[in-house]
């Protein structure tokens, strides 16, 4: 008998693209969302992580809970560490005692954005703010954990689900007819359905033995944007749909403070996991047009 994927959240928009994909995939998941265990909450985290996966007895855990708001990561760092580092530090360790491959999602924040070209895994990270020290952590916590693992790095994820840019970008076209959007960050839209796709894909291999995925591997979009040009990619699918739509100016980044500091190039080369297991993720003009299908 197949054992199922065990994934960690259930109503973020990385878990809801995981349940669409593990059912077209017919890939049995069984998700622990915040009602069977809170992971924000740092009493008994160990145990309760630990019980979770002992009762689901999975051939895989894929770990789809975080904190990810980049500001509220700064707002609430003692909150982050313990949802982006304790919590899947938590869950590799359990998984080490039982022998269970674990899948982390992290971030292209753990890097300071400053080399100038797209980066590979090796490269020498350098978080610049609350959120990518969190998640490093916590990418560190499961390296030393013993658990066999794969750490994917994702980036600026969007799609039809959950709290992401896209949507917020439609959202706000609907009271304002003019959107100020940053155009000096750079980096690599991502469809939450690759993601997905690409967690479950690592989750077999890894619960199959195969070593190529192991470790740290870059999984986002193939070509490069600044956020204002992902805000009119995705304003003018609104538009075509029937949606609302604004005008985009673009505007530099420090016209627009934030608490917390964002590196300005994070594009991540994607050469590694398109050996590792095939990685072919869509082009995000692609995938806001396959993707945003209702607004």
């Amino acid at each position: 008998m197949t054992r199922p994927f065990l994934v960690f959240g259930r109503s973020g928009q990385v878990a809801r693209e995981l349940a669409e994909e593990a059912q077209a995939l017919k890939v049995e998941v069984v998700f622990a969302g915040r009602e069977r265990l809170d992971l924000s909450d740092p009493a008994g985290l160990d145990e309760g992580v630990a019980a979770v996966i002992a009762e689901t007895a999975p051939s895989a855990v894929i770990n789809a809970a975080a904190l990810t708001s980049v500001d509220g990561a700064e707002a609430e760092q003692a909150r982050a560490r313990v949802m982006n580092r304790d919590a899947p530090a938590a869950m590799a360790r359990a998984c080490a005692r039982r022998g269970i491959p674990i899948v982390q999602l992290s971030t292209d924040y753990v890097f300071d954005g400053l080399k100038g070209s797209p980066y590979v895994e090796t490269d020498a990270t350098g978080a610049v703010n609350a959120y990518g020290r969190s998640k490093l952590e916590g990418e560190q916590a499961i390296a030393a954990s013993g658990a066999r693992h794969g750490i994917l790095r994702v980036s600026w994820v969007f799609g039809p689900h959950g709290s992401n840019f896209a949507r917020r970008m439609i959202e706000l076209a609907a009271t304002r007819g003019v959107l100020e959007v940053v155009d000096d960050l750079v980096g690599r839209p991502t469809s939450g359905q690759d993601v997905a796709r690409a967690a479950l894909e690592v989750g077999r291999r890894l619960a199959a033995g195969e070593q190529a995925v192991e470790g740290v591997l870059h999984a986002c979009g193939p070509d490069d944007a600044t956020w204002a040009d992902l805000a009119c990619a995705v304003l003018l699918q609104s538009r075509k749909l029937g949606g609302p739509w604004a005008e985009v100016r673009p505007i530099p980044s420090s016209a627009r403070p934030t608490p917390a500091k964002r590196p300005p190039d994070t594009r991540l080369d994607i050469g590694k996991a398109r050996s590792a297991f095939g990685y072919d993720p869509l082009p995000w003009r692609d995938a806001v047009a396959t993707r945003i299908t209702r607004v």
